[in-house]
């Protein structure tokens, strides 16, 4: 059997793990970075969660441990389960009991979320967007002239971009557009006017950037490798044995391979196709 993880906040019950009987000793805050570094060792984590427990159960601490990968979760599970970890006794792992998720049923992941979980799969080299097209659509100063805006209307900011997610080992690209607007205030000017027009930009970004993410699913093999399908018109919820999926995953290397992380500077407007080794972090 493969996996296909989807860039989605992972909500499916094979994802989660409960870990109970944690210490009383600890702090919350310490013991959800214990839990972190332990668990963290078996996969990519998409949250951990420490809570004090209930009246009834006395005191104490219990965990929910989000994972990206079933796979990983249950790996994570067998290898934690009655074992004392970082803690004199010993903790229960188990898995959550709620059902497999279908993936049109659960949110997309913010833009630095997609992000994290590409640099995890496919390295930081292993893909890049190209922004195409960034465009201001608010025609501020020709609706001034033409005095469309009326005293009791405000005006705003809109920004559109138009760009690709590029997985060059992948020979893949998935194409996308995203479209912000920001209320504007007249007396946000000079630097005032240019700050909210860079984070107007930046949301748009942002918009396409997750979007274009939508359209890929991670592909993990059994063996460890890791391929990708581009599926912008068809939904694949669940996963499938490696021949079903033999029509359209291309392997690709190891995804423990990591590269070096390159940092994004936003330009500013321009008609001119422009490309980032990285997208910068929300």
């Amino acid at each position: 059997m493969v996996e296909l993880v989807p860039f989605a906040v992972p909500v499916a019950g094979d994802k989660t793990l409960l870990v109970w009987e944690l210490s009383s000793g600890p702090t919350a805050e310490a013991l959800q970075h214990s839990l972190f570094t332990v668990f963290s060792q078996f996969g990519l984590l998409y949250s951990v969660r420490v809570f004090p427990n209930a009246a009834v159960a006395g005191p104490g601490f219990y965990g929910i441990i989000k994972f990206y990968s079933a796979g990983d979760a249950h790996r994570a599970q067998k290898a934690c389960d009655q074992k004392q970890l970082f803690q004199t006794s010993p903790v229960k792992v188990h898995l959550g009991t709620g059902h497999k998720a279908v993936q049109h049923n659960t949110p997309a992941l913010n833009s630095s979320r997609c992000q994290e979980l590409a640099n995890y799969y496919f390295g930081f080299n292993g893909w890049s967007k190209r922004i195409i097209k960034l465009q201001d659509l608010s025609n501020l100063e020709e609706r001034e002239k033409e005095d469309i805006v009326t005293p009791l209307q405000k005006q705003s900011l809109k920004l559109f971009c138009a760009l690709e997610v590029v997985l060059p080992f992948h020979e893949c690209r998935s194409p996308e557009v995203g479209m912000a607007e920001e209320p504007l205030d007249k007396l946000e000017e000079g630097s005032l006017f240019l700050l909210k027009r860079k984070v107007t930009q930046k949301l748009a970004i942002q918009k396409a950037l997750t979007d274009a993410f939508q359209k890929l699913l991670t592909v993990v093999l059994e063996s460890g490798k890791v391929a990708l399908t581009y599926r912008p018109c068809e939904e694949v919820t669940d996963a499938r044995t490696e021949e079903e999926l033999q029509d359209f995953i291309q392997v690709c290397g190891d995804k423990n391979s990591r590269g070096t992380q390159e940092e994004e500077c936003l330009s500013d407007f321009s008609s001119e196709e422009e490309e980032f080794r990285l997208p910068e972090l929300d």
